[in-house]
């Protein structure tokens, strides 16, 4: 059983940055890859970014990547998400997950998820 809380959302203007933390109970939190889902208002979730379990390998939705970067601390049990450069339309609230099926997109391979941090991003 993982438990995730989320922290770190906020408002900010465009082109400003924040940093999201996901923090993660569980001993076997190293074996978990980690990722990031986003739902705006009236839209379905969708993918933002994964780490998996050694935190060597990533994955980005096109429209986040080299503006946005996850990473992840083991001796934290935490893992992050760096949001730079961002837009109005990078608005909605961001979900921390994890699952055990490799750097997937679906939100079907994750088991466990957090409670959510809303993201504003004012233009």
């Amino acid at each position: 059983q993982v438990q995730l809380v989320e922290s770190g959302g906020g408002l900010v203007q465009a082109g400003g940055s924040l940093r999201l933390s996901c923090a993660a109970s569980g001993r076997t939190f190293s074996s978990y890859t980690m990722g990031w889902f986003r739902q705006a208002p009236g839209k379905e979730r969708e993918f933002v970014a994964a780490i998996n379990w050694s935190g060597v390998s990533t994955y980005y939705a096109d429209s986040v990547k080299g503006r946005f970067t996850i990473s992840r601390d083991g001796a934290k049990n935490t893992v992050y998400l760096q949001m730079n450069s961002l837009k109005p339309e990078d608005t909605a609230v961001y979900y921390c997950a994890a699952g055990r099926r490799g750097l997937i997109a679906l939100r079907a391979a994750y088991d466990y998820w957090g409670q959510g941090a809303q993201v504003t991003v004012s233009s």
